[in-house]
């Protein structure tokens, strides 16, 4: 089956509005039989006395979960079913009670309102295991919604048979446990779920939280003022929300309502929190309150609501001032020492790290001066001083160093014995040495001074100390490895320009020597052939009398002729001499014409340098070879061009192809891939069995210039 999506539905993410089909009138039909049951519910209940409040509630209920099934219908049909079906029972329910209180009652009313009012819960039920398609997907499900039916209607028939009215107390406690047992299945779908869906079920998650949020709200003042008279009536005029939300999340426009959502279920925990506290003060631990109390305990109550909405909001603003006010300054100045191993991953230098430490170590110690000492191997320098006392150097014995390394946060009398040379210039101060080590290595030390006439240090001064020296080892250590690191990536990238170099030096070499090679070949032994042709057609004119020796120094002359063509063509395959006059499209279009293949040529480019113009003539014959060797009357393109800063070629043939993998290995393909890689060049080659075989190369004609091969 193929699925075509409309342009609609790409632009917003909702399957559009499908045209009415046959089954649209039975969609439509429980909505006229709501609407019906809604107009019986109003006059039966106007009758002589006049619609009230509760009346009305329950009309535009009904009204509302009908229209929201009906458009429902219109997407969701199995969600439909389920609201529309609900909107009809809750109408025969609350018919069957206008009738009751109208006429007096009969067996009919009294089973439309108890029977219909017990099984609401179930429906409520189904709906949340349900979300959000209506489709219980699951064996459990199906089960529990059964399970929820029997019960509810079990309750239903008790309550006809005993009294024939349904207590409150037992609709409150089906609505509660259907709510307790569908919010964990639903909340699951919703995290399973993304995109529109769950952009429609939190709509319905905000109204649920209002809901119960306006719920909670009524039933408390109801308990503690005595207001409203029919907190029922409330809450259920509270839940029209929930089918609202069911049209807002069906409209194709739904969109992310998570932040609002949220907000609802903050505020609604807070809610809880403040009627919990005013149940157990007021109710639990002292007593009703009277008529005269009653507007006071409201008014307490919506202060303390607004004075814990707003505490969140207002807490930093009012920290900030009590620093300001204690410390001077906006933080408190051990914020520094307990977010120093926060501060670590930002990009603050350690210098400034250790100078932000000892400030706050001075402050909030009340320290005469604190220093940290740097170092390794015995040998440690000042790092940090506060107040500034300049640049100093400490020696450690190699005896006392591991005593120290191992050594805890330590006073006057232990830095007296195991470093005296810290009490040099602090005469008549209480000082504190903690050793900053990791992996048994002595990295520093954190040295505090405090005159003998303020407070001694106390345990919980070492203890913070302690574990400040810790996390400032670790630190230190950090930023050795970063340095020893940095070091190895310095060195492997001098490593690589060197190692570049010598292959750039040994290609410059290598053309240096078939040039030289060449121009002997050209000057030398060309030179004696020539000679020696000239000569021998010189001894033919000589000996025309005698035709053996005619004929003789003739098949000479063709040899050397040969010979001489032979030699010519050796010394323009070691190096061309047209490269170097002419450039690469002269020299590319000789090489063509010298194949044995169908070549074209396309190679209107300017002078380069000469390792530049060697390196791709040289890359493209060697590509021209293995095709005119394995790909035998195959029709060959070769294409050099500038782009972006570079030299570019490529060579493609028609031939069979080959494998890339098997073939890349060769000496033909290493040789190019070396050349190349000499002056930050690179290659690519790109074939498939059977459809022919591209080589395409890159060189960068400017410094550090090296994009990417396509191939």
């Amino acid at each position: 089956m193929t699925v075509i999506a409309s342009p609609d539905e790409h632009l917003t993410g909702v399957s559009p509005v499908p045209p009415p089909t046959v089954g649209g009138w039975r969609a439509a039909a429980p909505l006229a039989v709501g609407m019906v049951l809604v107009g019986l519910v109003v006059l039966a209940t106007g009758e002589g006395r006049g619609p009230v409040a509760c009346d009305v509630v329950r009309a535009g209920l009904v009204a509302a979960w009908a229209v929201s099934g009906w458009v429902l219908g219109r997407r969701s049909p199995p969600l439909a079913g389920i609201v529309l079906a609900a909107a009809a029972v809750a109408a025969a329910a609350f018919l069957g009670g206008a009738a009751a209180m109208a006429t007096d009652g009969g067996a009919l009313a009294d089973v439309g309102h108890v029977l219909g009012t017990a099984v609401l819960p179930a429906f409520a039920l189904h709906l949340a295991l349900a979300l959000p398609d209506g489709q219980l997907v699951t064996s459990p499900r199906k089960v529990t919604v059964g399970i929820g039916y029997a019960v509810a209607t079990m309750v239903g028939l008790v309550a006809l048979v005993t009294d024939r009215v349904l207590p409150g107390w037992a609709i409150w406690t089906e609505a509660v446990v259907a709510a307790l047992i569908g919010i964990g299945p639903a909340h699951r779908r919703y995290l399973e779920s993304g995109g529109v869906t769950r952009q429609r079920l939190q709509w319905l998650g905000c109204a649920l939280t209002v809901a119960g949020e306006v719920a909670l709200v009524a039933v408390a003042l109801r308990i503690l003022v005595g207001w409203p008279q029919s907190a029922s009536v409330v809450v259920a005029a509270a839940t029209v929300v929930v089918p609202l939300a069911l049209l807002a999340a069906a409209t194709p426009l739904v969109t992310r309502v998570d932040r609002l959502l949220v907000a609802t279920v903050s505020i609604t925990g807070l809610t809880v929190v403040v009627v919990g506290v005013y149940l157990v003060v007021v109710i639990g631990l002292g007593r009703t309150p009277g008529r005269a109390e009653r507007e006071l305990l409201v008014l307490s109550m919506a202060a303390a609501g607004v004075a814990a909405a707003l505490y969140l909001p207002a807490r930093e603003r009012l920290t900030d001032a009590a620093n300001r006010l204690v410390y001077g300054e906006r933080h408190a100045p051990d914020e520094a020492i307990r977010t120093f191993g926060s501060r670590l991953s930002r990009a603050i230098p350690m210098d400034e790290l250790l100078l932000q430490l000892a400030e706050s170590l001075r402050k909030t110690m009340a320290l005469a001066a604190a220093e940290v000492w740097t170092g390794a191997d015995g040998r440690y320098d000042r790092a940090i001083s506060v107040p500034d006392r300049g640049d100093a150097i400490l020696r450690i014995e190699p005896s006392a160093l591991p005593v120290v390394t191992r050594a805890g946060v330590s006073g006057t009398a232990w830095v007296a014995i195991w470093l005296p040379d810290l009490l040099q210039d602090r005469p008549g101060q209480q000082v504190r040495v903690a050793p900053i080590s990791h992996s048994g290595e002595l990295l520093g030390l954190i040295v505090l001074e405090r005159p003998v006439t303020a407070d001694a240090f106390t345990e919980e001064d070492d203890r913070a100390l302690g574990e400040l020296a810790r996390q400032v080892g670790l630190a230190l250590h950090n930023v050795a490895l970063d340095s020893a690191l940095q070091a190895s990536l310095d060195d492997v990238r001098r490593y690589a320009g060197e190692l570049q170099e010598s292959r750039a030096r040994i290609v410059a070499t290598a053309d240096a020597e078939r040039r030289k090679i060449e121009r002997n070949l050209h000057d030398g032994a060309q030179q004696h052939l020539v000679a020696l042709a000239v000569n021998l057609r010189l001894v033919r004119d000589l000996v025309e009398d005698d035709p053996d020796a005619a004929e003789m120094l003739a098949m000479l002359a063709d040899s050397v002729k040969d010979t001489i063509q032979e030699l010519r063509d050796l010394a323009h395959g070691i190096y061309p001499p047209l490269l170097m006059d002419s450039g690469l499209g002269e020299a590319l279009a000789a090489a063509a014409a010298r194949s044995p293949l169908d070549v074209e040529v396309d190679a209107s480019v300017g002078r380069h340098p000469t390792e530049t113009e060697a390196a791709v003539y040289f890359c493209c014959l060697e590509a021209m070879q293995n095709a005119a060797k394995h790909a035998p009357g195959a029709h060959l393109r070769v294409r050099v061009w500038e782009e972006a800063g570079t030299l570019r070629f490529e060579v493609a043939d028609d031939g069979p192809g080959f494998d890339v993998a098997a073939a890349t290995a060769g000496h033909g393909f290493v040789n190019m891939s070396d050349r190349l890689g000499a002056i930050g060049g690179e290659a690519v080659w790109s074939s498939t069995p059977g459809e022919g075989a591209t080589v395409t190369g890159v060189v960068p004609l400017e410094d550090g210039v090296r994009p990417p091969v396509k191939g």
